[in-house]
């Protein structure tokens, strides 16, 4: 099987551990960069901004580094937009996009100057009657129906929770335009971890189409369409990357022919990618403890699902590296496994491998997006450090391990005794 570069070796992950124990994340900072240029310059014909979506990564050194790079960021959360004010970026840097949104992060939102993105018609009232007036700009999240297909993690759009529905956009952008409202935009997320360039056109295509329709009806302007993120990565060795270039291209021609093409207005381009912005470039490190020998050849690691659940969750490969052994011949079969009481709690289901022996460190790859995010406390364990690798081979800490305190912080201890 084919290796994956790694931006580290052994060497360096060794002298990494004696000051900050395995498991960690390392997130590599050249990497995420250089990404993010690429992907920018993809869309460099456009007036075009990314809101990174912070749920694939909060912390707040990832979110700095992106800013610097004139990234938004995209929040569904109160701690969310929080944590993109503590790192100065409000106003219209931040899109929030949430669902089954309570008023008190509606208030927060408009406090920040947020782009609000409505997801229910029904949310416009209920923000009026608990917030007060619309804010100045509206944005609404568009689901589709039957026009377009979803994918397996987010699912068919007839079945997901997400969005207004093509006759409730023109109810609700007609209601807004009547309220003195000039500023619209419109956006969509059908799909994530999508690796089929044609369909990221193709929903551009859908979304310039429908904003001709509705400025031609109710004669309104938009300033501008968040395509959604959903751009997935290669997670197996075996899969291809997306082509960004081929992205970006086609939503030009599709942009010229249905925007400018009919004179429409220009339109910003927007759009929310997490995973693909730092996925790749995040690794979660951990060390082997035991080899188990019964029925199967168990590695037993010092990691586990509660420091990244997709495997356990949704069975979803993360490619696995014996650091020392890249290039040792695969003649092993394992399952590689952590210490919770749930039998899924494994990285691995008879993964060929080098040999590996107890004190082998192995970098499970790809998880620089939705995994130290979803991490969890179930039997107690704690979530581990965060380390980012600089692009001068420094590192910094940016989140502590968790610790027993820490974990029994929302505990009261004090009057336990009494406790009858």
């Amino acid at each position: 099987m084919p290796q994956e570069k790694l931006p580290f070796t052994r060497e360096q992950i060794a002298e990494i551990a004696k000051t900050h124990p395995t498991p960690f994340h390392i997130y590599d900072e050249q990497g995420i960069i250089e990404n993010l240029d690429r992907f920018q310059k993809a869309f460099s014909w456009a007036d075009f901004k990314e809101y990174y979506a912070v749920k694939a990564a909060p912390n707040p050194y990832l979110m700095k580094l992106l800013q610097k790079k004139n990234v938004g960021f995209d929040c569904s959360s109160l701690a969310e937009l929080e944590l993109s004010e503590r790192v100065g970026s409000v106003g219209e840097e931040i899109m929030f996009t949430s669902n089954d949104t309570p008023a008190g992060e509606f208030k927060r939102a408009a406090e920040l100057g947020a782009i609000i993105n409505f997801d229910d018609i029904s949310h416009l009232d209920y923000y009026e009657n608990t917030v007060g007036k619309l804010p100045d700009l509206v944005c609404f999240r568009y689901n589709p129906g039957e026009l377009k297909s979803g994918n397996d993690i987010i699912g068919n759009p007839t079945d997901a929770k997400y969005g207004f529905t093509r006759e409730q956009l023109f109810e609700g952008f007609a209601a807004c335009r009547d309220k003195g409202i000039t500023r619209f935009g419109l956006h969509t997320m059908v799909a994530s971890n999508e690796l089929d360039e044609q369909y990221f056109v193709e929903t551009a295509r859908l979304l310039f189409e429908v904003i001709g329709e509705l400025t031609e009806s109710l004669g309104i302007t938009f300033e501008f369409v968040n395509l959604g993120g959903g751009i997935g990565i290669p997670y197996t060795p075996e899969e291809r990357p997306v082509n960004l270039e081929t992205v970006g291209e086609g939503i030009r021609k599709e942009y010229e022919t249905l925007i400018t093409g009919k004179g429409l207005s220009p339109l910003k381009i927007y759009m929310e990618c997490g995973r693909m912005i730092t996925g790749p470039y995040g690794y979660l490190v951990t060390k082997v403890r035991h080899i188990k020998n019964t029925y199967k050849t168990f590695v037993g690691v010092d990691a586990t699902m509660a420091n990244l659940m997709r495997p356990g969750m949704y069975e979803a490969y993360h490619h696995i590296t014996v650091l020392g052994k890249e290039t040792a011949e695969a003649t092993e079969v394992y399952d590689v496994a952590g210490s919770l009481c749930e039998n899924n709690d494994k990285f691995a289901l008879d993964r060929k491998l080098p040999p590996i022996e107890r004190g082998d460190f192995l970098a499970i790859h790809d998880a620089g997006a939705h995994g130290h995010a979803m991490g969890f406390n179930y039997n107690g364990k704690l979530r581990s450090a965060e380390l980012l690798l600089r692009s001068d081979g420094s590192v910094v800490h940016i989140r502590r391990a968790e610790t027993l305190n820490d974990l029994f912080a929302t505990l009261d201890f004090t009057s336990i005794s009494e406790f009858k």
